[in-house]
């Protein structure tokens, strides 16, 4: 299910990342007394009530030529278009100022639901400054404190009543969902043509043609398969940065409906670290993950080219270590043919459920090969193992001690797993809890 998307927009320092930070519960945004800090909209998840949601934090808002202003609109512009609710941010010790002002017109544009934070409201005191905020034509202005944490509670409470019902999965439960994500004008929307065999999707050589994320259902081999391909961004007006920032919200859209992701990489440019960005979010998700090297028929090659390019990648997406490699070519057609049988491996590899028994033998082998680790003369001792989910294969271990299953012991035995069991294209997850008496 896609989770609602929420954005924190308001002029240069506000307190729209300390306040993200409160609601995500780390500290993801930067936090600096300057204004214009939090240059990039950034992404995490939060959730209030058993509701959770992708929270936005962008960069402020505030008119002027200058690069990094028209950027920063530009980034909150985004963010309030694939919003489902914002949350306005304002300064309650400095009053409504013209910059809040214009940027009440920009969200009164959004025709979304508008929540008003007054920010640095830090005692009782100071609720008499709330009033001055009604003349922003919002409803009640809500007083908060991001560096005490008050009154984010009553805000939330208010965010979520505009969050849109869940909807129903449209498709049936045996169709694979794919997403394709990466970078725009990596070939996306080429893959999808060219796979269906007609011009499904638009294709331009400008970064970020595909305008919203497009379902393309079809059946092959008497499997149903759902292709979402995820939009760039087009570039607008003196809008001079990197289109692949705009796609990172869309890619979580995607993954979020996705059985199995293609993480589509450039192979004339080779990756960066957008790319690992995009193909964290996937693993982080659980989802199963192909890499496919489109444009690979660009590319000059002798007979050690795909196998030093699969190096360089197994080396920069070590947490990717699972998932196969596709060489391919939306142009010339090139190994095409390869990427919709691997879907379906790495789907049933993502369904894959281990009998108990059969795990708990091969686990037990496991242990005699390579006993548990101690730490100050206590050693871990694995009760049984049960396998409690899949997408991803979950695996919760009943041992003695949860804290003495250190990180390189879980290693081994994922590895062990992989070994016995074919997981590839999945993530697999170990979880160690102790065994009641």
């Amino acid at each position: 299910m896609t989770k609602p998307v929420v954005a924190i927009v308001g002029r240069p320092n506000v307190g729209k990342s300390t306040i993200f930070n409160r609601i995500v519960g780390e500290r993801v945004a930067i936090v600096e007394d300057k204004p214009g800090v939090t240059r990039d909209r950034i992404y995490s998840k939060g959730e209030w009530l058993n509701r959770e949601f992708n929270l936005i934090d962008t960069g402020g808002i505030q008119l002027g030529d200058e690069p990094l202003l028209i950027q920063m609109r530009a980034q909150a512009e985004l963010a309030i278009k694939e919003a489902d609710v914002i949350i306005f941010i304002v300064n309650g010790r400095e009053g409504i100022t013209s910059a809040d002002q214009e940027v009440s017109k920009i969200l009164f544009k959004s025709d979304k639901p508008i929540v008003l934070g007054v920010n640095k409201i830090d005692n009782p005191d100071m609720q008499e400054e709330l009033y001055e905020f009604y003349s922003l034509g919002m409803d009640t202005p809500y007083p908060i404190s991001g560096s005490h944490g008050l009154g984010l509670g009553d805000l939330l409470d208010e965010v979520i009543k505009y969050f849109p019902d869940e909807v129903e999965d449209p498709y049936d439960e045996d169709t694979i969902r794919i997403s394709l994500i990466g970078r725009p004008n990596v070939g996306k929307s080429s893959i999808v043509n060219a796979m269906l065999g007609e011009e499904r999707v638009i294709v331009s050589n400008i970064a970020g043609t595909t305008r919203d994320a497009i379902d393309t259902p079809f059946t092959r081999d008497e499997q149903d398969y759902v292709l979402i391909d995820t939009a760039g961004m087009r570039k607008r007006g003196k809008v001079y940065e990197a289109t692949e920032k705009y796609s990172v919200l869309r890619s979580l859209k995607a993954i979020e409906r996705s059985n199995v992701v293609l993480v589509v990489i450039d192979a004339e440019e080779g990756l960066i670290e957008q790319d690992k960005k995009i193909a964290g979010y996937a693993h982080e998700a659980g989802r199963a993950v192909i890499l496919v090297v489109n444009k690979w028929d660009a590319v000059e090659k002798d007979d050690k080219t795909m196998k030093n390019f699969e190096r360089k990648l197994r080396e920069e997406l070590l947490f990717l270590t699972y998932a196969p490699i596709l060489f391919v070519s939306a142009k010339t057609k090139q190994r095409l043919q390869q990427v919709l049988p691997m879907v379906k491996k790495v789907s049933e590899n993502h369904h894959l459920r281990v009998a108990t028994n059969v795990l708990n033998d091969m686990i037990m082998d496991a242990v005699a090969m390579n006993p548990t680790p101690t730490d100050k003369g206590k050693r871990l001792k694995i009760n049984y193992v049960t396998q409690v989910a899949v997408e991803p294969p979950t695996f919760v271990f009943f041992v003695n001690e949860p804290e003495l299953m250190h990180f390189s012991y879980e290693r081994f035995l994922e590895n062990r797993l992989r070994a016995t069991f074919d997981f590839e294209g999945t993530p697999i997850k170990i979880f160690a809890r102790k065994k009641n008496v």
